[in-house]
């Protein structure tokens, strides 16, 4: 068995290029093999385009190899943060690559020809979340390693006050929504499904002709309504004006890549309703999309001429002011919440604000009350209630509180984040239908208008059955209660359901407490307990698992990035996560412009020791197992020491403590005496980075302080961030030489 090593995206693309040479060389003296992948957006763009690139461009498809791989006993693979494209991401990368002499195709806007048919379609299977639901053979164990918590608890992070005055809420729709129009069923026998649209007059037109589905398959249907998404979002920006709280809204447009830019989109335009009004057929002459987010729209602008350019840009600083002040993602750069749909991403903005006292900024750089605008209800009562709670309660003191570790249904594309090719924005009025292709019956089916949103989602019946069994042997292991977060009058829950409590009455419960909540009771549950000291383990689907590894971890520890991330594969291989990425963009900002990194690799730290057990176990390598337990107390070390990265130039950076990392695991295997032989060979290197430890740290911090050519953002030249991020001479000599 190898370890393979994903290089993504970004600030832990950027880390990997110091972190890696130090795992290979450590690795490599109890003969376990690393390798890499390169899963990279850019990466993944050209690995659809080969005929259009010259022999050197080519670059093979990792991710399917990946994918394949994962389906096999022998997978163990260590999976960092990568780029969930929005579609301006995508466009970017795209021009970036264009302009190094990559020759792929622009994004067609509007396919007309075959080749931009195929091109969009290769790009359409690019962005968004398309890596995770190809690696995910498995579903989710996501918990804070003991050492993490506990020095959360003896170093608690800041937490911002609450106030029982404070005006901040979380507004959802109540009728018109995914929540309540769905409908559910589970398929008794495998079989191939079809979408289609009926219209009034009986014309029918195929959304998706083939939709294989398994013997016990659920799969769901559910329709956002434009008409109700318009009058909702209307409302909270006149209430917002009305209580004097920013408007604020949260999606997640990365990982739900066809419904969320899409209501995003008619956030923009409700905002700027007058602008619209009056100069919509002028915006839309120039391809302003407000899916792509304001800033988009303003690029537009450019194309007009300039009295339009200008009335129309007057109209949306007027706009600015009849409104509600907006939440702002950059008040220093005047980057607003409706600016951009990928700076918005749901689980990291409303965590954030919660850690905030309840507030966001607004346009003076002051901390604000928020409407926070989450329209479709599936999930929002999770945030409601724990803002509720918090102004009732106060602040969580990370010194005092719980865990919530996370056992997430996410497996072979469970659940709404495998929903993109079943999504539509329709195109006319009629019924929109799920048929047995073989029998003509309809399965679920749902009246529509143009402009709705109707999307099907898709659950299997061995990750659901693996869900349960991963849940109870959790709620075994640590004898914390298991949460179940799953609502009888929801459609897909119901379904869900009927497979949870089969499968739990054929497993060994006695003892355990299982419970089985909806969204709204299961938070106040956990967030009662968390509050209390006590442990909870949350049970969920997908998005919950997403959402609540998000929530729990940045109240406890923090950052999300510190969770220890396992999915134990279907198939018995082992895919190992590091962490969330949602700061990465301002890390790589920071770099360029300073020459600091300031991503914190714990993450991945924590990740390499469980795929070094995990490699011991099914390898019967007993050098690896010493090396993962010697790296859980070299970890355990550099927190206690207070050697994570800084955010300040000139301190401390992700290559110093990388370094600090490096000495502090080959001290520990050199002292460890489970293994002589791996004592006697890291012994030297120990003494030798512990002689030279002032040296490598001044050679690692005197570089600061300068700009960095990366030679790219998405696609950075190799040799150029090599020498950036390995610029100690005297720590690269030691690690080769070893």
């Amino acid at each position: 068995m190898k370890i393979i090593y994903t290089y993504t995206d970004e600030a832990p693309a950027l880390a990997t290029h110091s972190f890696l040479p130090i795992i290979e060389a450590y690795a490599g003296k109890t003969g376990v093999d690393v390798e890499t992948r390169d899963i990279s957006l850019a990466a993944r763009v050209l690995a659809h385009f080969p005929d259009l690139l010259t022999d050197e461009q080519r670059v093979p498809d990792s991710l399917a190899e990946l994918g394949e791989l994962a389906k096999t006993p022998a997978a163990n693979i260590i999976k960092l943060p990568n780029v969930s494209a929005s579609i301006p991401q995508l466009k970017a990368v795209i021009k970036e690559l264009q302009g190094a002499g990559y020759a792929v195709p622009d994004y067609p806007e509007d396919p007309s020809t075959d080749a931009e048919r195929a091109a969009r379609s290769a790009y359409d299977s690019v962005k968004g979340s398309a890596v995770n639901p190809v690696l995910r053979e498995g579903n989710s164990d996501r918990r804070a390693p003991a050492s993490v918590k506990q020095y959360a608890r003896n170093h608690p992070h800041s937490m911002g006050k609450w106030s029982t005055e404070s005006a901040s809420h979380v507004s959802t729709m109540s009728d018109g929504d995914f929540r309540h129009s769905e409908t559910s069923v589970t398929v008794h026998d495998a079989a191939e499904l079809r979408i289609e649209h009926a219209a009034p007059d009986g014309t029918v037109t195929v959304l998706k002709p083939s939709l294989p589905v398994l013997a016990g398959e659920i799969v769901d249907a559910a329709v956002l309504s434009k008409s109700a998404l318009e009058s909702f979002l209307a409302e909270q920006v006149a209430d917002a004006k009305a209580k004097g709280v920013l408007f604020s809204v949260h999606l997640k447009a990365t990982m739900m890549k066809v419904s969320d830019p899409i209501i995003f989109g008619h956030a923009v335009r409700q905002y700027f309703a007058d602008v619209f009004a009056e100069y919509g057929a002028d915006l839309a002459s120039v391809g302003a999309d407000p899916n792509d987010g304001l800033a988009s729209v303003l690029t537009a602008l450019t194309k007009l001429p300039a009295d339009k350019r200008e009335a129309i840009e007057a109209a949306i600083t007027a706009a600015y002011g009849t409104g509600p002040a907006l939440a702002m993602v950059d008040s220093d750069r005047g980057i607003t919440n409706l600016h951009v749909p990928s700076d918005i991403i749901i689980d990291a903005s409303m965590p954030a604000a919660i850690r905030s006292s309840g507030q966001m900024w607004n346009a003076d750089n002051q901390q604000q009350d928020a409407k926070f605008v989450i329209p479709d209800s599936s999930y929002a009562p999770l945030y409601a209630e724990t803002v509720d709670f918090c102004r009732e309660h106060g602040a969580f003191d990370p010194a005092t509180m719980g865990t919530t570790p996370n056992v997430g249904l996410m497996a072979q594309k469970a659940e709404e984040y495998g929903s993109h090719d079943k999504t539509f924005e329709i195109a006319a009025p009629g019924t929109v239908r799920v048929v047995d292709t073989a029998t003509g019956d309809v399965l679920l089916s749902h009246q529509v208008e143009t402009g709705d949103i109707w999307r099907a989602c898709q659950t299997k019946d061995a990750p659901v059955r693996n869900w349960v069994e991963l849940a109870v042997s959790r709620a075994r292991a640590t004898g914390a209660p298991a949460v179940f977060w799953l609502d009888e009058t929801r459609g897909h829950d119901a379904e869900v359901l009927r497979k949870v409590r089969a499968q739990l009455a054929e497993l060994d419960t006695d003892g355990l407490t299982i419970e089985i909540l909806p969204v709204d009771e299961a938070t106040r549950y956990t967030l009662a307990r968390a509050k209390a000291g006590q442990d909870t383990i949350s049970v969920t689907g997908n998005v919950l698992r997403d959402y609540l590894t998000d929530l729990f971890p940045i109240m406890e520890l923090g950052t999300s990035a510190k969770m220890l991330s396992i999915v134990p594969l279907m198939n018995g291989g082992g895919l190992f996560e590091t962490g969330a990425g949602g700061s990465a963009p301002k890390h790589v900002q920071q770099l360029v412009k300073e020459n600091h990194l300031r991503w914190d690799s714990l993450g991945e730290f924590l990740a390499l020791a469980v795929s070094l057990e995990f490699l011991a176990t099914s390898d019967d390598n007993p050098g690896a197992a010493v090396l993962g337990k010697a790296l859980d107390d070299a970890t355990g070390k550099l927190l206690e020491n207070g050697q994570s990265p800084s955010r300040r130039v000139g301190e401390l950076d992700n290559r110093g403590s990388h370094f600090y990392l490096a000495l502090y695991w080959a001290q520990a295997l050199a002292a460890q005496t489970v293994d002589a032989g791996l004592a006697k060979v890291f012994g030297p290197l120990a003494e030798r980075l512990a002689a030279d430890q002032e040296k490598i740290v001044g050679e690692l911090n005197g570089v600061q302080g300068h700009s960095v050519d990366l030679g790219g953002y998405y696609y950075v030249d190799k040799a150029k961030t090599d020498e950036i991020m390995r610029p100690s001479p005297t720590l690269n000599a030691a690690i080769a030489q070893f």
